[in-house]
C-alpha cells in the first residue's frame, strides 16, 4: 500500500500537539525541505569561497575541514544527539560541499 505524501504547503503541528502520523510525517516533511534549502545556501557559501582561494588544492583546507567536524559534533553532543552520528552527515556535507567549491574554482580560472 502507498502512503500519500502531506500537502507541502501544510503548516506542521509542533511535534507534541500531533494526535497521528500523517501529522508527523507533514512536521518532518517541512523540517527535511527546510534543511534542502539550507543546504543550497551553505553550497552558495562554498561556492563564493572559491573566489578566495589561490589554487585548486587550496579547496580542501583539510585543517578547516576537521575543525567544522569537531564544532558540530560538540554542537551536536551539547543538544543531546550523537556526536558521530553528526558528524558523519557532516563529513558527507563537507566532502560535497569541497567537491562542488572545486568545480567552480575552475569554472573561474579556466
Amino acid at each position: 500500500m502507498q502512503e500519500s505524501m502531506p500537502q507541502p504547503n501544510a503548516t506542521p503541528l509542533p511535534p507534541d500537539l500531533c494526535t497521528n502520523l500523517d501529522e508527523i510525517r507533514t512536521g518532518m516533511d517541512a523540517i527535511d525541505r527546510k534543511i534542502v534549502d539550507l543546504i543550497v545556501e551553505r553550497v552558495a557559501y562554498v561556492r563564493a569561497a572559491a573566489k578566495f582561494k589561490p589554487s585548486a588544492t587550496s579547496v580542501a583546507a583539510p585543517e578547516r575541514v576537521q575543525a567544522v567536524l569537531n564544532t558540530r559534533r560538540q554542537w551536536a553532543e551539547d543538544a543531546g544527539l550523537s556526536g558521530p552520528v553528526i558528524e558523519g552527515l557532516y563529513r558527507d556535507l563537507v566532502g560535497y560541499c569541497i567537491s562542488e567549491e572545486k568545480k567552480h574554482w575552475e569554472t573561474l580560472h579556466s
